[in-house]
């Protein structure tokens, strides 16, 4: 069945194009509506917002750097005692502060809403689906939720301090003084929060590839190598150029990546086992109609 042949509210007739769009509509306006709602809760909880999440992984309280000064102290090392030092922020713009309290609740917004923007999404293409299809696709929508949240309470935790600890204390010379800018240090954790987010839905991407016929377990397996090369990549790209960042983001993403090649060869065999009832179902009519 194509997205196109699904019912109209009332069942007795298929849906045209522009009821299609009509009903996308809808999705998009509730999807919008959701982040506008949470966006209005992160606004009106500002100080929540700004002084308990977002300024929190440059101080020395953090939960990460709090864990990892214990951890140095125990190994009886300085190193691992980081965002030690105060990190100064300045705002150098008239509007700049209330202009950043707009776009950091629109983030939260979009952040916060992602599982009824995945919901919405779902029920869309959802009358589309066969019956089989829809029952092993069941769940999806919880799944990528918790994946994505998953996703951006790593980067939140393990790889905001570790780059704000790097990028705040790096100089090339003791006679330039950082100043950070509140927008810049804004824009380098909502980034990488947002980044590791959407890596995690790697296995996600992994069932609907594989369930379109664009990738096997086959083929995931004999481009590991290759994938091993592209998540160093990527790590390099949404971690500070330090090598133990680096290390520790390479690690999930591998994980993930294997997660995603059970997922494709559970997806396989689903698609083996439909195929082998349909051929069996097939034989059986053949059979009957040869009786007939």
């Amino acid at each position: 069945m194509s997205m196109f042949s699904k019912k109209s509210k009332k069942g007795k007739e298929e849906m045209s194009f522009l009821e299609h769009l009509e009903e996308l509509r809808w999705h998009i306006i509730r999807s919008v509506l959701a982040i506008f709602i949470f966006m209005i809760i992160a606004f009106v909880f500002k100080n929540f917002i700004f002084d308990k999440i977002i300024l929190a992984p440059k101080s020395s309280t953090f939960f990460t750097n709090r864990i990892l000064c214990q951890l140095g102290e125990l190994v009886n090392t300085k190193v691992l005692c980081i965002n030690s030092k105060h990190l100064a922020l300045i705002n150098i713009k008239m509007s700049g502060q209330l202009t950043t309290h707009i776009a950091v609740s629109i983030v939260a917004g979009i952040i916060l809403a992602f599982p009824v923007f995945l919901w919405e999404f779902w029920k869309f293409f959802k009358p589309a689906l066969r019956p089989n299809e829809s029952k092993h696709a069941r769940g999806a929508v919880l799944t990528a939720s918790l994946l994505f949240f998953t996703g951006v309470l790593f980067g939140y935790y393990m790889l905001s301090p570790l780059s704000f600890h790097f990028l705040g204390s790096y100089e090339v010379s003791q006679e330039v003084t950082n100043q950070i800018n509140i927008r810049s240090y804004i824009g380098t954790l909502s980034s990488i929060c947002l980044a590791t987010g959407l890596i995690f839905e790697l296995p996600i991407i992994a069932f609907f590839l594989t369930k379109i016929g664009i990738i096997t377990p086959s083929f995931m397996r004999k481009y590991r190598k290759h994938a091993i090369v592209v998540i160093v990549i990527l790590s390099a790209i949404i971690t500070p150029p330090d090598v133990f960042s680096q290390i520790l983001v390479c690690f999930p993403l591998f994980g993930l990546y294997e997660i995603g090649i059970i997922v494709s060869i559970r997806v396989m065999k689903l698609n083996k086992k439909k195929h082998d009832e349909f051929m069996k179902d097939n034989d059986s009519n053949n059979a009957e109609n040869t009786n007939s």
